[in-house]
This record gives structure tokens, C-alpha cells and sequence, in this order.
């Protein structure tokens, strides 16, 4: 059936995470997505690691359903291919260092006389200007100057996510803004300008703390896997040595947990506890007793308490568990996806829809479409030689 973004051709001149994540999701939806990437080694991202049958665990996970071109864009012949393509083109993603695009003529202010139905979406650490304009920026930096760091961890250290969290929320909003501005073409007929950076999109993510520590108030602890204000939130040790997630989220199921759980009723009349402050004040004695009372039960005895008791729990699981997950597996939410080393799993994203089926095709090899994009463009057998021979291609 046909997808959202049929007809749609994005060339993206992209390399990392942030801007991968976003043309991975708009070729997820039908979008046509030609990455340029240098000659010979291509996107650097290739190369993080070799996790995945000898490929890059980053580069396999947003890359697929694209199609891989490569241009040297330090020289005219590589450019003009390029302005041939953006000739046809909806969509210009790039986030390459701060002024490179300009420096190639590549800027909005200079694309949009010729290209007035172009969107060009600039994705950077800090945005298009300000003082931070030039600054290098990778994704621990800007978890690090967006306070992120200031709320992840323990009391004792700071700790960064176990993810790319910056990269993705700048990928996101890349994503959904590329939408917006197509759909705004619809009603306008004119192309646009997004301008996204990591620290805004990562700052989007900080509401919550930011507004906690407003005008100057005390900002939330850092408190490991427990909930920094709400409290018995986090996980708990089980007899077995397992750690089960539990999350209570008023005085109603306060009161259930110490009947149903902990079997200790009158625990929840105890004046310390009465109120989430007052638990989360007293949040070291209150563990103490909820760890007593799970000493004698294994982990899966705790989670059958918690769940006749309709209080919200979770297992922790680790990474590799997600591949066997028993409701991702009874979804049906994996594929097999094509790689230049053979076939791997890759798990549909988020969102089932009635109408259409998600694309999920091969991750590219560097410059394996290439030839069939020039020929597109109207190069023949001697125009593809000569630009291989000056290693344009």
C-alpha cells in the first residue's frame, strides 16, 4: 500500500547519529533518501565499531532504506552533481560543521531562489548563530551544557545516558519539523528553513527539572534508578538477588502496597510516610523496610504481589533481553533487514498503522547507488569514468 511520503526525495548530507536518525524515519515512511557520503570510507559512523556481523552497531540502526552516494564535495564537478540532484529534491538535511554548507553554497538564503520548493533542515549543536554558533559539539557535550548530567546519576557522580539522547532528540525534532514544513508547502506552495540544534532539543527534554529549579529553586537530586521526588519509585531488591522497578503514584495505592505487598497495613498510617514528601524525605528508612519485606520472596514473587496489588512495576531487563522481549515478540515489531554482511533484526518503529506497512530495506554499502544515481541524472559511461578518475565519485 502506499506510504505518507511516496514521492518524497530527501538528500541528506549527513554523517553521526542526529541526522541519520531523521532520514531513517522519513524513508521509514516512503521518503526516497540519497546519502552523500565522502568517497572511499563514507560516513564516519561506519566505523564506531563492528558489533554487528563486522558493521558499525550506529551505523546499521539508522541507515537502512537509504541509498548511499558519494561525492567529493571539495570540487566543482561532485557540486554540480549535487545541484543536479537538489534540482529534484524536496528535502536538504545536513549537518555538517558550522559554515561548510554555506561555504559550498548550500544555505537556505542561497538555495531558495533557485530551489523555491526546497526545505532545508540545519542540524547543529548550537544553531545557525549565537555565541555558540562555531563550538564543537557531540553528544556527551551537549548532555554536559544542557544540566543533564546535573540530574543523572547518583549523589555521588554524575552519569551520562546510555544512549545518544542529544543526537536523538535533535533527529527527532529534525524529523517532525521536515514534516511540518511539507505539509505547510501543501498550503503555501514555498519551501523553508529549519534550524535545529541539540541543545534546544535536548533542552525541550529538560522541562521538567528546569521548571522544578525555576527562580532559582533547589533542582532535583540525582538518585541513581530511584525517582529524585517521588518516592517509593525505583528498584528493589529481591531475596533472589533480582531487582524488580516498582512506581507508586498517589496515596491510594500507597495504601494498597503496604496491604497487598508489604502486608504491613498499618505502615500506611506511619507519620513519616503519610504524604509522597514525607516518604521521599524519609526515603532511607522506608527502603529498609521494603527490602525486609522482599528479602523472604524471589523477584517474580514480588512482581505477582505487585501486580494483584495493580501496582505498576517492571522487570530490569538488560539491552540483549529486548531481542526476546515476550510483548515485542507477540507484536510481531521485528523484520529481517538486508546489510552489506547479510541479513539482521530491526525493530519497526514506533506507531502501528492500519494503512500502510513501514519500509524496512537494506542498509547500504558506501557508494553502492552511485552509478544508477548519475545515470538518473543524466551522466553517461564517460562523464562515470572521468569523475571516478578524479575521485570526484
Amino acid at each position: 500500500m502506499p506510504r505518507p511520503l511516496d514521492g518524497i526525495t530527501v538528500v541528506s548530507l549527513e554523517h553521526a547519529i542526529a541526522a541519520p536518525f531523521c532520514t531513517r524515519q522519513l524513508a521509514d515512511l516512503g521518503a526516497r533518501v540519497i546519502k552523500v557520503e565522502r568517497p572511499g570510507g563514507g560516513d564516519f559512523a561506519r566505523d564506531y565499531d563492528q558489533r554487528v556481523k563486522g558493521q558499525s552497531s550506529h551505523f546499521v540502526w539508522v541507515n537502512r532504506s537509504k541509498e548511499s552516494l558519494t561525492l567529493d564535495l571539495k570540487q566543482a564537478q561532485a557540486l554540480q552533481v549535487l545541484s543536479d540532484l537538489l534540482a529534484g529534491a524536496d528535502v536538504l538535511v545536513q549537518n555538517l560543521a558550522p559554515g561548510a554548507a554555506e561555504r559550498m553554497g548550500l544555505a537556505y538564503e542561497q538555495l531558495r531562489e533557485t530551489h523555491p520548493r526546497l526545505v532545508v533542515c540545519d542540524i547543529s549543536g548550537y544553531g545557525n548563530d549565537g555565541p555558540y554558533r562555531d563550538k564543537k559539539a557531540y553528544d556527551l557535550l551537549i548532555q554536559s551544557e544542557a544540566g543533564f548530567l546535573s540530574v543523572t546519576g547518583t549523589a555521588q557522580e554524575p552519569c551520562k545516558s546510555g544512549n545518544s539522547i542529544a543526537d536523538i532528540a535533535a533527529g527527532m525534532y529534525a524529523y517532525s519539523n521536515i514534516l511540518a514544513a511539507l505539509l505547510q508547502r501543501q498550503r503555501t506552495g514555498r519551501g523553508s528553513h529549519i534550524d535545529v540544534s541539540m541543545l534546544e532539543a535536548l533542552g525541550e527534554w529538560m522541562g521538567f527539572p528546569m521548571y522544578y529549579a525555576y527562580e532559582g529553586a533547589p533542582p532535583p537530586q540525582r538518585s541513581g534508578a530511584a525517582h529524585a521526588t517521588i518516592y517509593p519509585y525505583g528498584p528493589f531488591e529481591a531475596g533472589d538477588g533480582r531487582t524488580v522497578m516498582l512506581g507508586l503514584q498517589n496515596e491510594r495505592e500507597w495504601k494498597v502496597f503496604c496491604e497487598k505487598v508489604l502486608l504491613q497495613p498499618a505502615l500506611a498510617s506511619d507519620a513519616r510516610f503519610a504524604t509522597n514528601a514525607g516518604r521521599s524525605e524519609h526515603r532511607e528508612a522506608l527502603r529498609a523496610l521494603i527490602l525486609t519485606a522482599f528479602q523472604p520472596l524471589s523477584a517474580a514473587q514480588v512482581i505477582a504481589r505487585l501486580e494483584e496489588a495493580r501496582i505498576a512495576n517492571a522487570h530490569v531487563n538488560t539491552v540483549g533481553d529486548m531481542w526476546s522481549h515476550p510483548q515485542l515478540q507477540a507484536r510481531e515489531r521485528y523484520r529481517s533487514v538486508d546489510t552489506p554482511q547479510g541479513p539482521v533484526q530491526a525493530l519497526l518503529p514506533p506507531g502501528a498503522h492500519s494503512d500502510f506497512e513501514y519500509r524496512m530495506e537494506a542498509v547500504p554499502a558506501v557508494g553502492q547507488h552511485s552509478e544508477a544515481i548519475l545515470r538518473e541524472l543524466g551522466r553517461d559511461d564517460a562523464a562515470i569514468a572521468a569523475l571516478r578518475a578524479a575521485g570526484a565519485i
